[in-house]
């Protein structure tokens, strides 16, 4: 026979899946957050504070000296080889910045357009155009190093071969062609980024939109320029400050292409390459503070102005909206 209290007594719930629209609590957050916080504040975090601590001492060796504020940085605008390497060094950083982003935005774009058109062999050559971004700069570089190689590389025996010997030359050897090479060669690298970002972005384009200017007699062009283009703004923005920053800290295809003195006669120099020789290879008794204070400055720097394009693209979708 049934209890009355038995009857009273509530029935447990089954509890069934968490529905998808609940917010985890603050223990639970704290979990799936921690690994990632420790891990960038022991890598990144703690490096970044160092070297800006360390830019404000004078250096023995690795023994720290005395305070010496913002001397470092001082020596860096007035000491050679430091006055003259400094401006040569940021003159390349911002080319290789201007190729590769223009590169990226017209070229990495048209492909992106050409194949949200193709249904046919489209993952087959964005998978193509995506293989050099997966490769190690590196290996990137010294593989262009052979290829462009004067006395056996492919790239001027082709030339040879289909009569136009006269434009073979050493692409690498020489201050007029050397940095320019950096620049096709990195934006080459990089180019599938923009091309799988693009290609998402033209997906979340309404095709209503394009479909109306038609029905009023707007050409490809038209469309393209008045609707497609506006509505990339995120996407050219994203593509234009992440290329901003790879190309500011831009130090293994330099290296791999050109060495660590920035080969031919500073030709290919970058600030990252100057980091490297004044931290470890100038043999200065004060070169750790003086390679921090570089690296604080080009902290400094890529930040602020990466700031400056974030605030001129949130104001432009601002207006879209």
């Amino acid at each position: 026979m049934v209890q009355a209290d038995q009857l009273s007594r509530p029935k447990p719930r089954k509890r069934g899946p968490r529905p998808s629209g609940t917010v985890l609590g603050w223990p639970a957050t704290v979990i799936f957050l921690a690994p990632a916080v420790i891990i960038f504040s022991i890598f990144v975090l703690y490096p970044m504070i160092t070297a800006f601590s360390y830019s404000f001492f004078d250096w023995q060796g690795t023994a720290r000296g005395a305070f010496s504020g913002v001397g470092n940085f001082f020596t860096l605008f007035t000491a050679e080889p430091f006055k003259s390497e400094l401006p040569r060094a940021l003159m390349h950083n911002l080319l290789l910045f201007a190729g590769a982003m223009v590169f990226q935005n017209t070229v990495g774009l048209a492909i992106a357009s050409f194949l949200y058109k193709r249904k046919r062999f489209k993952k087959l050559f964005q998978t193509l155009y995506t293989l050099p971004y997966l490769v190690s700069p590196l290996v990137i570089g010294y593989l262009w190093t052979l290829l462009l190689s004067p006395l056996f590389g492919p790239v001027n025996a082709l030339l040879k071969a289909i009569g136009l010997g006269e434009l073979a030359q050493p692409w690498l050897g020489q201050p007029s062609t050397a940095l320019w090479v950096i620049v096709l060669v990195t934006a080459w690298q990089w180019l599938g980024f923009p091309i799988l970002l693009y290609g998402a972005a033209l997906g979340g384009i309404p095709e209503e939109l394009t479909e109306a200017a038609s029905l009023d007699g707007a050409t490809a062009w038209q469309r393209f320029r008045s609707i497609t283009l506006p509505l990339l703004t995120s996407a050219i923005g994203t593509v234009s400050i992440l290329t901003f920053i790879g190309s500011m800290e831009a130090l293994a295809l330099p290296y791999a292409m050109g060495g660590s003195s920035g080969s031919p006669a500073g030709a290919t120099d970058v600030l990252s390459l100057m980091f490297y020789r004044t931290a470890f290879e100038s043999g200065a008794s004060n070169a750790i503070g003086v390679s921090s204070a570089l690296a604080t400055l080009l902290f400094v720097f890529i930040f602020g102005v990466a700031l400056v394009f974030t605030s001129i693209i949130r104001r432009r979708e601002r207006k879209l909206s």
